[in-house]
């Protein structure tokens, strides 16, 4: 549980690390991300000795494909939360991971040709009229919401379909070195440019960037340890964790604003999102009695 909380806190608090990052750009800020967890994740399969994992990965198509296409994912990803949370759109980049769950449940319909359970079916319509709410708010579409859910939401589905033949660092590790020459071209581009700023403002800067490596998977290993020891309903509830965090984040910290419409299409958001949880707990408990009769 601990290993779960801090996971879904450090993500939370991710906004933070990254306005410190300022003025460096979104791509800089990602092409680092990129290259610097290649790094510490190098030194961590030695240090475990996994390089044997990392081979036989990179030798299967079934695994390779799906990591390189979650790799391109999690950049889109990456790069649009970066630019939201960089340009004062913490808010809505919250709100992208709390509609989340919702397009994951969309995605199982329209990909999977899942049914849905009433109060599945619910909380969907109901985050529905909260995008319409949000949209007048706005004067637009969330888009950086939706691609971020989306975007993870896809991560999540292509991720799922590698199942568990390769842990969370072998995962992290070859989707972005399937990235990486990409992030490397980008900073020397950046740099001919004198557009970066790595080794422009001091060793301060520098160092703050060089641990993106570390910011990007010490949480991702902290959850793959969490995920093999808590039931998925707990996984579930603690999801809710970081978006709730940033939220918290920008609104207090970052001075954000919320009128009274955001909040409106953000309490109809809340709502869908207690549907699902009822559901998914209601779900657990039957299956759990059904087990118990079994045995």
């Amino acid at each position: 549980m601990l290993l779960g909380i801090g996971a879904y806190g450090l993500w939370g608090l991710l906004p933070l690390y990254f306005i410190w990052l300022i003025p460096a750009g979104s791509v800089e800020i990602v092409a680092n991300r990129v290259v610097w967890s290649v790094v510490f994740c190098a030194l961590v399969i030695t240090l475990t000795r996994g390089w044997p994992k990392i081979g036989a990965a990179v030798r299967d198509p079934r695994i390779l494909g799906p990591l390189a296409v979650a790799g391109v994912l999690i950049v889109i990803n990456w790069l649009t939360y970066v630019f939201a949370v960089t340009h004062g759109n913490a808010i809505e980049a919250s709100l992208g991971y709390f509609i989340n769950p919702l397009v994951s449940v969309l995605l199982g319909v329209i990909v999977l040709k899942e049914k849905l359970r009433p109060l599945q079916w619910a909380a969907v319509g109901v985050g529905f009229a909260a995008v319409v709410v949000l949209t007048f708010s706005y004067g637009k579409l969330p888009w950086v919401a939706l691609v971020l859910a989306f975007s993870f939401g896809l991560y999540g589905f292509v991720k799922n379909r590698v199942g568990g033949k390769v842990d969370a660092l072998t995962s992290l590790s070859v989707e972005t070195a399937v990235l990486a020459p990409f992030a490397a071209a980008a900073m020397v581009v950046l740099a001919v440019l004198g557009q970066a700023t790595l080794t422009g403002l001091g060793a301060g800067h520098f160092w703050l960037m060089a641990a993106s490596g570390v910011v990007t998977a010490v949480p991702l290993l902290f959850f793959g340890a969490s995920a093999r020891r808590l039931p998925m309903t707990t996984i579930g509830l603690l999801q809710y964790v970081a978006p709730l965090l940033q939220f918290v984040v920008a609104t207090v910290l970052l001075g954000e604003h919320m009128g009274l419409d955001r909040w409106i299409g953000f309490g109809i958001v809340w709502l869908a999102l207690v549907i699902l949880t009822a559901d998914s707990l209601v779900r657990y408990r039957h299956t759990a009695r059904l087990r118990r009769a079994a045995a």
